[in-house]
């Protein structure tokens, strides 16, 4: 075991805007990189393809929505290196406008995958963490507050008093009222990733207010929003590369000791901060 190197883990990594951020961690960051992936060979390709550039990461195999998987994570993390300094939870999913899937189904898997699951990352993994650490929750635009229509509902995910069993409980009641089709009357509105990525941005907030009281110093939470990107999640739609796209996370990743801002704030894509509770819903795409 070598507890003196610095340890990245980027969750979701085989493509898109993770493989980006992975591929800029290796040059930018002080340690070693692991790109995580569900696909085993999809996984070592990609790492075997930043070889080929002359970049070094390693690869670990990481399911976010199998508990087992990140067990085994965290136990060859802490046995391997003995903690884990940079945690960027990318991985994520998201269904197509046009999606057949029944919205109940939607909401279920959507939930999920961007919120459930990547609590479970957050709850089994953060025990690692070492003094200056950083963890990045990778967010969008669409997890602006305001993108939920306005009444109780968007009051509680905004509340600076909102706890994380409360939290949990309103994504519950979400694919509740999906299951039952009364999500827009229940003031959820009608998009399953926005309810997801507002769910995991009030839990950055959250997270950042425990580790103020955190015994290990100098942690710092943050959530980004990577802009449209042009992925395979945007349908290849996005005005932004996958390089420009990991920008806020590398940011992120990479503050110095000491950073007193960003902590626990919401992050343009061009690395700005962001009023996660006032700012106006508007997309510029």
């Amino acid at each position: 075991m070598n507890s003196f190197t610095r340890i990245a883990v980027v969750t979701g990594a085989n493509k898109g805007i993770g493989l980006a951020t992975v591929k800029a961690l290796c040059q930018q960051f002080d340690g070693i990189v692991y790109l995580t992936a569900r696909d085993v060979g999809r996984g070592q390709a990609a790492v075997e393809d930043l070889s080929k550039q002359g970049l070094t990461a390693k690869f670990h195999q990481l399911d976010i929505t199998d508990e087992g998987s990140i067990i085994k994570l965290r136990d060859y993390l802490k046995a391997e290196h003995g903690g884990l300094d940079v945690l960027i939870n990318n991985a994520g999913m998201a269904y197509g406008f046009k999606s057949t899937v029944p919205f109940a189904e939607q909401a279920e898997n959507t939930i999920n995958v961007n919120f459930t699951s990547t609590l479970n990352v957050c709850k089994l993994l953060f025990p690692l963490l070492r003094p200056h650490s950083r963890v990045v929750n990778v967010s969008s635009t669409l997890g602006l507050v305001k993108g939920l229509p306005a009444g109780e509902v968007r009051d509680k995910f905004a509340s600076e008093a909102l706890t994380l069993d409360e939290l949990i409980k309103l994504t519950q009641d979400f694919v509740t009222s999906a299951k039952a089709g009364t999500q827009v009357q229940d003031g959820f509105g009608n998009s399953t990733y926005k309810v997801s990525k507002v769910a995991l941005s009030a839990l950055t907030r959250i997270q950042h207010k425990e580790s103020l009281k955190d015994s290990r110093p100098d942690i710092v939470i943050n959530h980004v929003d990577p802009g449209y990107v042009d992925t395979d999640m945007s349908n290849h739609n996005g005005i932004l590369t996958p390089e420009q796209g990991a920008v806020s996370s590398v940011y992120a990743a990479l503050l110095p000791p000491g950073t007193e801002k960003p902590r626990g704030d919401f992050l343009s894509e061009k690395c700005e901060i962001r009023d996660w509770v006032n700012e106006e819903f508007k997309l510029s795409f």
